[in-house]
């Protein structure tokens, strides 16, 4: 099966009215150990007339042994990059919609720390809900856009620099508690990671407010 190459068709048109496009796409909201990662892709308009680099896709979409390739990759070709994080702790302290919210903004604080001015770009988001403004993100414009990880390169190059940042934060976690084998799984409902939370009990890296025995296998 071809799957769609994601491209800049709206990046373009929002750049006619905007000096930058902000794109963010979280990776680990479904797992039930780690924190959240928002990844953070700056568009401009000198970006927006460049290739799209080879491979970039969602990163559920890429290989894993090519995913630290094509975000290098990702990160290369935007203006600029960020991945903001929200806790397990946090999650457990005020739900995952809110940390969601908080790791865009902490994000979007790294950006601007780079140089980038927030106030300027409009925000893709991911998604069919705009989980930023509620978490304080004061004014920001965003546009949630359904599907964005496939369909917008920006979204894409967001995402893939997320999971493998993401990805290699579980791997190391993995070293200091390797009974749930998150080098594996990355804090996913795997069943040999429920198995292990069953023998073992919850590590403190685990989202202890989730309804961990229950959950269903989400890869």
């Amino acid at each position: 099966m071809t799957v769609a190459e994601p491209r800049l068709t709206l990046e373009r048109r929002l750049l006619r009215e905007h000096a930058l496009v902000i794109a963010c796409d979280e990776v680990g909201r479904g797992a039930l150990a780690g924190p959240v990662a928002v990844g953070a892709a700056v568009i401009d308009p000198t970006r927006s007339r460049k290739r799209i680099p080879a491979g970039l896709r969602d990163s559920k979409l890429v290989p894993e042994p090519q995913r630290v390739d094509v975000a290098a990759r990702a990160a290369s070709w935007v203006a600029a990059s960020a991945v903001g994080w929200a806790s397990s702790a946090e999650i457990d302290e005020m739900g995952i919609m809110r940390a969601l919210g908080l790791a865009s903004l902490r994000a979007i604080a790294d950006l601007r720390a780079h140089g980038v001015i927030p106030e300027e770009a409009i925000v893709i988001l991911d998604g069919n809900y705009d989980y930023i403004t509620p978490a304080g993100g004061v004014g920001l414009t965003v546009r949630p856009v359904i599907k964005a990880d496939r369909d917008c390169a920006s979204a894409a190059a967001a995402s893939v620099i997320a999971k493998v940042a993401r990805d290699c934060l579980m791997t190391d976690l993995h070293e200091q508690v390797p009974a749930y084998d998150w080098a594996r799984n990355k804090g996913y409902a795997s069943p040999d990671h429920r198995q292990a939370i069953r023998m073992h009990g919850l590590s403190p890296h685990h989202r202890a407010s989730w309804s961990i025995a229950e959950a269903p296998t989400l890869f």
